[in-house]
């Protein structure tokens, strides 16, 4: 059974990693996520390998965007240059998507693969 963290991103006797003070999913009551909730991040660490178990935190908190959520949070934002960036986001997500609609209908061609993959 594992252990629960005593505290936020900590180690409990080498058993998991979490980025909350909750226990597993299975130790405590299921909820449902509320408006303005989110899920948290949950790592298990495999054999004591900590090395690749904070590998695989951090690629999880790059894939969520935690990072640039943190980073984002260091100064305040007014709301006028916040409604900016979400525009400027919208439009940089349309365009990809947009981009992508293309690619597959074959009216542009095919992204370039990255070298060293």
């Amino acid at each position: 059974m594992y252990r629960h963290a005593p505290t936020r991103g900590s180690l409990a006797a080498g058993r998991w990693i979490s980025c909350s003070p909750v226990p597993p999913p299975d130790l405590r009551r299921a909820r449902r996520a509320t408006k303005g909730e989110t899920t948290l991040v949950q790592i298990f660490v495999r054999d004591n390998n900590v090395d690749q178990a904070l590998k695989a935190l951090k690629k999880k908190m790059q894939r969520e965007g935690s990072f640039r959520e943190m980073k984002r949070h260091v100064h305040y934002e007014k709301p006028s240059e916040k409604r900016a960036r979400q525009q400027a986001e919208a439009i940089r997500r349309a365009r990809k998507l947009a981009r992508k609609r293309m690619q597959r209908e074959g009216l542009l061609p095919a992204p370039k693969g990255r070298k060293g993959r």
